[in-house]
């Protein structure tokens, strides 16, 4: 069935229907590449794990070191990136990023030692950092406003699609090809992927928005011409450019009001980006198998189970998406952070109260059931969370500052993951399953409190719109 967006109305008047231009469609699947290659590649590691370990000769501060190093290097990657997007372009920016993403890929895969991998995976973070934090601008700048929720969240899509195939490909390859060296072909099969990316960008656009904010009207009329129906181009140029021109007013605040009301939405952004990051969520994407593994199951069954996790993933992002186009941004984030929150405390209850061991041998009803509390977070996570923080992030920033503010909040997204994926295995030691997850339950109460009071409502309006509307939320009286 074909598509249709609404061109932009005066009220009582009607509201036109007009068709989505194929290449609104074939630019959102190419540049979301990076989403899977992101999914992959945070993916990967948790099976992965389980052999480097051995062949890497890993002790508890290496494992954390190797999983966080990648996380520590997409923090500079978002900040670095979101930079360099306001001035080369968002398109020159993504495409020297799939080209990291083939050789962090190959880096990988030949790393001798723990030394090796730690670099590489730094490497390879450059892009999957840079990935989180343009390719959403991108792809919020080049679609039709009444869309972008549908195409900014087929990136949280890719993501887990990314995330479930390296659980498959892990099990797999475990199955075929299983020994001390198969975490190499695992590591390795994400060129491919990145190769087609590489490739699709080429023939990409630049976004209209940033053909705009740097002078070049004609270009970005030729996008507009090609993503949207004749009658609505001038009137969305139109649009953009006076979100740039310079005014009295805005010459008269720009040294005051202005910095402060664009500074309080990179705070809020910031905000909204730790909080998915808060839950623990990549505590269960990165060491899913070894958290089992301790309660536990075998090697084979872990990362079985653990395709179990990144299939709950795919199906509850489908599912969120959907709620998208139901409802608002701010309900579904305050329903996955409290649903997270207290699969949380499930999660640690169960480690707690149920013994290790029972006279057979290890509780595997203990193993199933902190399963069932991580598919259960997992349906929270990524059926509410996950797609709509991407989506706010994408959509809260001026377009002057979009993709600095952007590298920002990734960067402390990002910062904060590698603070939580390098510690992980520490807390576990120190304070077992139960006390770990107990933590992560706690933090996530004040995630509530944030969702409650911050986080606003964007559904509906164009980013123009939303800028104006920032505005005069944030800017002080004078």
């Amino acid at each position: 069935m074909e598509q249709t967006h609404s061109a932009a109305t005066s009220p009582g008047q009607a509201t036109v229907k007009m068709p989505v231009e194929p290449l609104v469609k074939a630019i959102a699947i190419i540049a979301t590449l990076g989403g899977l290659l992101f999914g992959y590649d945070t993916g990967v590691i948790a099976g992965a794990l389980l052999f480097m370990k051995t062949d890497l000769h890993l002790t508890a501060l290496t494992t954390g070191m190797v999983t966080s190093s990648l996380v520590f290097g997409a923090a500079l990657g978002a900040i670095v990136s979101g930079r360099f997007a306001d001035y080369m372009g968002r398109k020159k920016v993504i495409l020297c990023l799939a080209l990291i993403f083939v050789f962090g890929s190959l880096a990988c895969a030949f790393s001798a030692n723990a030394q090796w991998m730690i670099v590489s995976r730094l490497i390879l973070g450059l892009a999957v950092g840079g990935a989180a934090a343009v390719v959403p601008i991108y792809i919020a700048e080049i679609v039709p406003a009444n869309r972008r929720w549908q195409f900014v969240t087929l990136q949280e899509l890719m993501i887990v699609s990314g995330q479930l195939l390296a659980y498959t490909s892990n099990a797999v390859m475990n199955e075929v090809w299983g020994g001390e060296t198969t975490w190499r072909w695992m590591l390795a099969l994400a060129c491919i992927p990145a190769m087609c990316f590489s490739i699709g960008m080429l023939f990409m656009p630049d976004t209209p928005r940033w053909y705009v904010m740097h002078g070049r009207f004609k270009e970005a009329r030729d996008v507009l011409e090609r993503t949207r129906h004749s009658r609505v181009v001038e009137k969305e140029l139109t649009e953009i450019k006076n979100a740039l021109a310079p005014t009295p007013e805005k010459k008269a605040l720009r040294k005051k009001a202005i910095a402060h009301w664009m500074k309080s939405l990179v705070w809020l952004g910031i905000g909204i980006a730790m909080i998915q990051q808060l839950t623990g969520i990549n505590t269960i994407m990165y060491y899913a198998p070894t958290v089992l593994k301790a309660t536990g199951m075998g090697t084979n069954a872990a990362l079985l189970a653990t395709i179990g996790n990144g299939v709950t993933s795919v199906v509850m992002t489908l599912f969120g998406i959907y709620l998208l186009s139901r409802t608002g941004r701010r309900p579904l984030v305050l329903i996955g952070q409290m649903g997270c929150t207290g699969c949380l405390f499930f999660i640690s209850a169960v480690c707690y109260f149920m013994p290790e061991h029972v006279a057979a041998g290890p509780n595997m009803l203990r193993s199933w059931m902190v399963l069932t509390g991580m598919m259960m977070f997992l349906c929270f996570q990524q059926g509410a969370l996950s797609p709509v923080i991407w989506l706010l992030l994408s959509e809260i920033f001026p377009m002057r500052i979009r993709g600095m503010a952007m590298g920002i909040s990734v960067f402390a997204m990002w910062f904060t993951t590698f603070v939580i994926s390098m510690s992980f295995p520490l807390l576990m030691q120190a304070f077992g399953l139960a006390g770990t997850f107990l933590l992560f339950a706690i933090v996530g109460i004040f995630g509530g409190v944030f969702v409650i009071t911050l986080v606003p409502e964007t559904r509906g309006k164009t980013l123009e719109q939303l800028e104006k509307h920032f505005k005069k939320r944030y800017q002080p009286a004078v």
